[in-house]
């Protein structure tokens, strides 16, 4: 069943990496810690119900007229005022997601954000929990992973479409999963919206595409593909790739433990890789300015944080520094999960089903070894200086949060991000 709601509240104020995955690593290193311290695929035609709409007042999007609406979005929305601009939001009420919407909404767009009828970390969060986290938004209550289903319910929702920003990502990187959400949802988005006369569309993707070695980091290249081919035979229908660094929730999944006494976790020396973690206000900041920025125009936009790139070392002797102790860091070959890998590959093959395991021991193993920054196409190395910064928020600002508030509401859940 789709359902389609209009909510009516007052615009709050407000806003990878993204989200990705791999229980492998973050359960891996808690193990290591705990121990050692004692401690563009075609639509498919897919069956759907009849919609029911339940509406509440609100500021009002802009509704489709009687000429089609390819039709009647002809015009440059980029001419419009936001309160004119209908945004469509995937991915919701994501990690990223649910701030992009904020961010739209305080900025005064008309958003439509899609979710799921149950959403959240295993779809814990009831329709009334998704309708108050998403305040100031319409939201429609469909099924992204279903095109006609969710062409049936954008159509009964009775509005024009100007931009969709997709912030989909796999659940858990998980082979198959990863294709479903990735690529094929992703793409249902992009066609639906096309339908009711999408001019633009950005499209969060992850600066780890750059060196495709994951099912998950080849279903977003397809589709980035695909989406930069659009552009080409529509000339005016326009994109904008977000390719963010790592996340702060990713690099936060020790500071509890070396908090309680435990020593911080890192493979080899501490310097395999680095990155520059972006906030998720300031990563939804950037990509709502990708909806009418003009310098973002069909462009591949890689985007970190402020500040310089930290590796797995620094991160660890700031947060030590924070909580006035000396250091202790547990160092770990990265031999060991090339190890688990190789034993994994191998049981694959004998036993099929366990090729998401497979798949969540080479996520781990890539985010311990590969940095978060652009990749120098000349020197093949990876580069602090061609990764641009954005926004305010520092990681040492997120740590001392989190050493006084804890983790709630960073759950990694089923996309343990690096």
């Amino acid at each position: 069943m789709s359902l389609c709601f209009s909510f009516n509240v007052s615009t709050l104020n407000s806003p990878k990496y993204q989200s990705h995955k791999a229980h492998f690593y973050s359960q891996f290193i808690n193990q290591i810690q705990v121990n050692s311290f004692s401690h563009s695929l075609p639509s498919f035609p897919l069956n759907s119900s009849l919609p029911f709409k339940f509406s509440v007042k609100r500021i009002n999007p802009v509704r489709a007229s009687t000429a089609t609406s390819a039709e009647a979005t002809q015009s440059s929305f980029r001419n419009k005022n936001p309160k004119d601009i209908n945004i469509l939001v995937a991915g919701s009420t994501g990690y990223i997601g649910k701030f992009v919407v904020k961010e739209l909404v305080n900025r005064g767009f008309n958003v439509v954000a899609v979710a799921r009828e149950k959403s959240g970390i295993r779809g814990k969060n009831s329709k009334e929990e998704t309708l108050n986290e998403l305040q100031g938004a319409n939201v429609c209550f469909s099924d992204v992973t279903e095109v006609e289903t969710l062409e049936k319910s954008l159509n009964d929702f009775g509005v024009s479409v100007d931009v969709v920003v997709s912030c989909l990502a796999s659940r858990t990187g998980g082979v198959k999963d990863s294709w479903k959400i990735d690529y094929e949802a992703t793409k249902n988005s992009l066609v639906a919206g096309k339908k009711l006369g999408a001019q633009h569309f950005v499209l969060l993707s992850a600066i780890c595409v750059q060196k495709p070695l994951l099912e998950f980091q080849r279903a977003k290249l397809k589709f980035e593909a695909e989406l930069m081919k659009e552009t080409e035979m529509d000339s005016g229908f326009t994109y904008s790739i977000v390719r963010p660094t790592a996340f702060f929730k990713s690099l936060g999944g020790q500071v509890e433990l070396v908090k309680d006494g435990k020593p911080y976790v890192m493979f080899g020396d501490g310097n395999l890789c680095a990155c520059k973690p972006i906030s998720e206000e300031d990563l939804a900041s950037f990509i709502a300015d990708c909806v009418l920025g003009e310098d973002k125009i069909n462009q591949i936009l890689p985007i970190g944080g402020p500040g310089k790139a930290l590796t797995p070392l620094e991160q660890g002797e700031m947060l030590f520094r924070l909580l006035g102790k000396k250091p202790n860091f547990l160092k770990v070959p990265i031999g060991i999960m090339d190890f688990a890998i190789g034993v994994l590959d191998f049981l694959v093959k004998i036993f099929p089903s366990m090729e998401d395991a497979a798949e969540f021991g080479k996520i781990g193993r890539y985010y311990a070894a590969e940095s978060m920054l652009v990749l120098d196409p000349e020197t093949g190395e990876y580069s602090a200086e061609r990764t641009p910064s954005y926004g305010e928020d520092t990681l040492e600002e997120f740590f001392e949060k989190v050493l006084r508030e804890g983790m709630a509401g960073q759950e990694l859940g089923e996309q343990a991000i690096f």
